[in-house]
């Protein structure tokens, strides 16, 4: 999914794959990636180029190479003076491989970096397109919690003053480790997960009222955080309602939509006197079992679907 909206610039992904910089090009900062594909340019290379998408990098590994080491110098040059003329981010070419004089020649032309890496293409593409996918992704911010509890990245809901953080400090003291407080930044990066993390200038902090702000790595160490989690559930708190209908049995599915995804979901009352802390544990450990075949509600229903059964007889 092409996310226009965000850009990564191609100097981070310079920096991040270790990519050498033929060319020695020196606006790469200037250069916006904003596709989370890329290309092998095989049939642009004879000349066909419907529904190419300019946007993407290109690719160039060894089944690209051996065939234009069988064109001419002339045929070379026309080849990629096609591919460049599109005005692409930039080509890269994997395996180290040696680049063809007429390459250079054709983006020194119309100004197109030229990058080598050294791992195969496969690999390579494989990691570039998940690396793409994470920093274009559809995201939000969402004003909450999120911690992970035995595994399970819980996002945790409310009305400022419920009580969020209270209950993240005491999970971080229970031995869990907090992602983000306040703002979340929620990334949806497959069809089927969303990451959380903390904007950089408020990561590991969080604020307590009556208390103000701390640092919880600097107080309950390294093992206390974590910077980016997968968003497993979702936990609304909310002051308890006299005159509410809170479900007692678990039954029934609830599901929050975030981006798309429908999240597993539970609507937790709050009152003087619950542990928090407690029920977010359970509530995880729970959406854990679920996950993995087991549900206690339906196995307590179905107890008594047989017990009625039989007394029944």
């Amino acid at each position: 999914m092409d996310s226009p909206s965000f850009f990564v610039t191609l100097q981070q992904i310079i920096d991040e794959f270790h990519l050498e910089n033929v060319m020695n090009y020196e606006k790469s900062n200037e250069i916006k990636v904003i596709s989370t594909d890329v290309n092998r340019p095989g049939l642009q290379i004879v000349g066909f180029f419907d529904y190419f998408d300019n946007n993407r990098l290109q690719i160039i590994g060894k089944v690209e190479t051996t065939y234009l080491q069988n064109l001419t110098s002339l045929q070379r040059y026309e080849s990629f003076d096609r591919l460049f003329s599109k005005k692409i981010p930039a080509v890269i070419i994997t395996r180290d491989l040696d680049i063809f004089p007429e390459m250079i020649e054709a983006a020194k032309k119309y100004e197109t970096p030229i990058l080598r890496a050294k791992d195969s293409t496969s690999r390579f593409m494989s990691s570039l397109i998940g690396y793409l996918h994470t920093w274009l992704a559809p995201r939000i911010t969402q004003h909450g919690v999120l911690v992970e509890v035995y595994g399970e990245g819980v996002l945790i809901l409310g009305e400022s003053g419920v009580g969020k953080s209270e209950t993240a400090i005491e999970l971080v003291k229970r031995g869990h480790r907090l992602v983000a407080d306040d703002a979340v930044e929620i990334k949806k990066v497959s069809e089927r997960t969303l990451v959380g993390s903390a904007p950089e200038i408020i990561r590991h902090f969080i604020e307590i009222r009556g208390i103000g702000i701390i640092d919880v790595k600097k107080i309950f160490g390294m093992g206390a955080v974590k910077d980016t989690e997968k968003i497993d559930m979702i936990i609304h708190l909310e002051l308890w309602k006299e005159n509410k209908h809170y479900d007692r049995l678990g039954l029934v599915n609830e599901h929050t939509n975030v981006l798309g995804i429908n999240v597993p979901s539970l609507t937790i009352p709050v009152r003087p006197g619950r542990n928090l802390a407690v029920i977010v544990e359970v509530a995880a450990m729970n959406n854990r079992q679920k996950k993995m075949g087991y549900n206690a509600a339906e196995e307590l229903n179905q107890r008594l679907m047989e017990e009625i059964e039989k007394n029944s007889l």
